[in-house]
């Protein structure tokens, strides 16, 4: 049932991805225009992060009806094939942000989608299948959902401690393709009221190149616990990365949370610069109206766009030098965490990364 109150009225707040998952959603990707080759090698790195998530928690994998034959035929153990209609795979961005009380009860909200920036810098068109996608998840979850017509955000650009405190990038939720007729102030108003939380701390921007979602939260920073963050970081001054992990930095070292605690900040260096090959340019389709894929284009690489699920940390790697720095770190904070690595340049080819493609269900 759609709701007519907000989350925040209601009792309802959004949980830490870390507290307990019932399960993860993924869409399959398959259109030819954003992952080369018709999607082949992005759908064998998506097999590779839905395994994984799966010797961990349930999932959930949402197929166009053109692929459904295929990947049922995979047989994948822990894993429901559903059909859900979809415009691309970004489901963290077009899926449900679930909301949960202390009553042990669980909603949806289904904020509006418009293809990060509609006809302003959209990156695709139309993107009607994916705005109705979080409706369709708490379908099948059997929650009562709130739908925000009035206001425009993706999934991966908030980013919750579970304990009154959200992360955002001032890149992404200011942008003109979004709310344009709504003030910084208005946006965190509506931001409070359907997250419930306390307080919203704005982080400058994301990082380079995201230009795809403009700078989500969940590639540049990311809450491992209350009061303590990893932020992808660049030491190189001659990279363009590197004044904008400074900006955000100094930006996070002169906040306090929700609960008045000053954040504790592990950086985590970015991959070596990694851009799209010829050969990678030459199979992706070219269609107007969808964002492109030159050859030489830097891609937005990072491994803070990893996910957290039960008792794993699915992490992005990219046969890189830093490769064994971020699964290092990463396991220094999750010690009781497995951390499985996943080779993801094809993901990132499509524009994001592991965060980017799952969605969690909280446990209650």
């Amino acid at each position: 049932m759609r709701l007519n109150t907000t989350p925040k009225q209601d009792g309802f707040f959004m949980p830490s991805e870390l507290a307990p998952h019932k399960c993860t959603y993924l869409l399959w990707p398959e259109r030819p225009d954003n992952w080369r080759l018709g999607a082949k090698p992005a759908q064998m790195a998506f097999r590779a992060v839905v395994e994984a998530i799966a010797k961990h928690e349930p999932v959930v994998l949402g197929v166009n009806q053109s692929q459904y034959s295929h990947v049922l035929g995979m047989n994948m153990e822990n894993v429901s094939i559903v059909e859900i209609s979809n415009n691309d795979s970004w489901i963290r961005d077009t899926g449900a942000t679930m909301v949960v009380n202390g009553n042990g009860e669980m909603r949806a909200v289904d904020w509006g989608f418009n293809g990060y920036g509609g006809m302003v810098n959209g990156i695709y068109f139309p993107w009607d299948l994916d705005d109705m996608i979080a409706a369709k998840m708490a379908a099948i979850e059997n929650v009562d959902r709130y739908r925000t017509d009035d206001f425009v955000l993706e999934g991966g650009s908030i980013h919750s401690d579970g304990e009154g405190t959200l992360l955002v990038t001032e890149e992404t939720l200011l942008d003109e393709g979004r709310n344009p007729d709504m003030t910084k102030e208005e946006i965190e108003a509506k931001l409070i009221e359907y997250t419930g939380v306390e307080k919203v701390l704005w982080i400058p921007f994301g990082v380079y190149k995201d230009e795809d979602t403009n700078g989500h939260v969940d590639n540049i920073c990311q809450f491992v616990a209350p009061g303590k963050v990893v932020l992808a970081w660049e030491d190189n001054p001659d990279d363009p990365q590197h004044e904008r992990s400074v900006k955000d930095l100094e930006y996070l070292e002169n906040v306090t949370d929700a609960r008045g605690r000053k954040l504790e900040i592990v950086k985590i260096h970015v991959p070596n610069p990694i851009t799209i090959t010829a050969e990678e340019a030459f199979w992706i389709d070219t269609v107007e109206g969808t964002f492109p894929r030159n050859e030489g284009d830097r891609l937005p690489a990072s491994y803070i766009n990893y996910y957290n699920c039960n008792g794993a940390i699915i992490l992005p790697v990219f046969d890189d030098p830093h490769d064994e720095e971020a699964i290092a770190t990463l396991q220094s904070l999750f010690p009781d965490r497995v951390i499985e690595p996943i080779y993801a340049r094809e993901i990132l080819l499509g524009g994001g990364n592991i965060h980017c493609i799952t969605q969690q269900v909280p446990k209650v």
